[in-house]
């Protein structure tokens, strides 16, 4: 273990999305480590305030209904701000999407967890760091030979089809065609309107398909009722940087009224 001089607080969260900045904080766990190596266990489950999306549940299991009687993050921000406060942070992935989700779960309610005063530990960069994931790793790994050529596009286009094949010989149970390796890889919502479900179809029971937007202050909101009364915020996505398909769809709303079909609607 790390020599420390002061409490190290190993910690993950499970939240509503995985947008750091604008996801709630469903659960929180830590272990602080103090320096004497005496660990301290805390948990706490919390209602986010906002609709948890099914298909967050079906990842960690925690549903609207689970949470609904919880206190929220701002009735435990006394006690979670106390826990953490004399201690440097540790966690996997922690530096991309931990810290900044629990440091703006604290600026909602007025308080600065100051991040930047405290050490951090992110064990995903030890992992990167001593065991590379980079194309020329992925060749020493696979095919047990040096990546001559890297960064060349004709070499490295090459390496990528025999990386690509001593898997499909390494591991038995992948999916055997391109449309089955998609889902595997990238799993299918049909509710998405783009790959990455920026953009969301709401399918209700006798009502009009609406797309709607799925993230941020306006997550939920009909893109037509958009057009119709805050039109910036459309030309804001398009000039935003947003993946192509997004962009394309919100300026085909803003230029000719038009949306793509919903699911199931040709």
């Amino acid at each position: 273990m790390l020599k420390l001089t002061r409490p190290l607080a190993v910690f993950d969260l499970e939240t509503t999305g995985v947008a750091a900045r604008r996801d709630r904080i469903i659960e929180l766990a830590a272990i602080k480590v103090m320096p004497d190596g005496t660990e301290i266990p805390k948990c706490w489950l919390l209602n986010p305030t906002v609709p948890i999306p099914p298909e967050t549940s079906a990842i960690h299991g925690i549903t609207d209904d689970i949470v609904k009687d919880c206190p929220t993050f701002a009735d435990k921000a006394d006690e979670i701000f106390e826990f953490f406060r004399d201690s440097d942070l540790a966690g996997f992935n922690s530096d991309r999407f931990d810290i900044p989700c629990l440091e703006e779960e604290f600026a909602r309610v007025g308080k600065n967890f100051a991040p930047s005063q405290r050490k951090h530990v992110d064990v995903q960069r030890i992992y990167h760091k001593k065991e590379p994931r980079d194309l020329s790793a992925a060749v020493r790994f696979y095919l047990n030979r040096n990546h001559d050529g890297a960064h060349g596009a004709e070499a490295d286009t090459r390496a990528t089809l025999e990386v690509l094949k001593a898997q499909m010989e390494k591991y038995a149970d992948l999916p055997q065609t391109v449309e089955e390796m998609d889902e595997y890889l990238v799993p299918n919502d049909p509710l998405n309107a783009d790959r990455n479900g920026t953009l969301r179809w709401r399918i209700e029971p006798g009502k009009t398909p609406e797309l709607t937007v799925n993230f941020g202050k306006k997550k939920g909101e009909s893109l037509r009722k958009l057009l119709l009364n805050e039109p910036n915020y459309l030309r804001w996505i398009v000039k935003g940087d947003f993946d192509t398909e997004v962009r394309m769809i919100v300026k085909d709303l803003l230029e000719n009224g038009r949306l793509p079909p919903a699911p199931g609607i040709q």
